[in-house]
């Protein structure tokens, strides 16, 4: 099956403007991958399962070689975004939205529009919605009523189950929280 150029043209447009809309938000929160890195991987994984498929002709097709070289390449580019610095990781959302934002290049260019669609719909759902619930989660979490323990500090049941079960507290202070929960 052939394509014609207008097929290529929304197969790589659609991938523009997706990943060119995740980039958006990431800009606007300042993010070290914005607009341009977004829609360049997007465009990018588009191009390379476009020409997967229709550049080689009938006989050399293996598209799915190529879906996971662009997957692989991505690793490398994601993982180029993480940084650990003062007992901090810091980008690991940018490096999944690098990834998901290839995968949505990917699914433009074997033309499953709408499975990209939705995905971006997902991803800018979930960059933008929940934040502030995971906010209030973790807030609520340490609001929760304090165990007075070792000396003069206190913590929350939560995270008194957590060095419990992790084994952090010496033998005889572990018993005594573990017959306190």
């Amino acid at each position: 099956m052939e394509a014609s150029y207008v097929d290529l043209t929304i197969r790589l447009s659609l991938a523009l403007v997706l990943g060119g809309a995740i980039g958006i938000e990431r800009e606007y929160r300042a993010k070290e991958a914005g607009f341009r890195t977004h829609f360049l991987v997007a465009l990018g994984s588009a191009l390379f399962c476009v020409v997967s498929q229709f550049g080689f002709g009938f006989d050399l097709k293996d598209s799915s070689r190529v879906a996971a070289q662009v997957v692989s390449g991505i690793g490398f580019l994601g993982a180029g975004t993480i940084i650990f610095q003062k007992n901090v990781v810091r980008g690991l959302t940018t490096a999944a939205g690098l990834w998901v934002t290839a995968a949505i290049g990917l699914a433009c260019g074997t033309g499953m529009y709408l499975a990209a669609t939705i995905a971006t719909v997902m991803v800018l759902s979930q960059v933008l919605r929940w934040k502030p619930v995971l906010s209030a989660t973790v807030a609520a979490m340490y609001a929760l009523p304090k165990i007075p323990c070792l000396a003069k500090w206190s913590m929350s049941v939560p995270a008194l189950n957590v060095m419990a079960r992790a084994r952090l507290f010496p033998s005889p202070v572990r018993n005594a929280a573990a017959r306190a929960l």
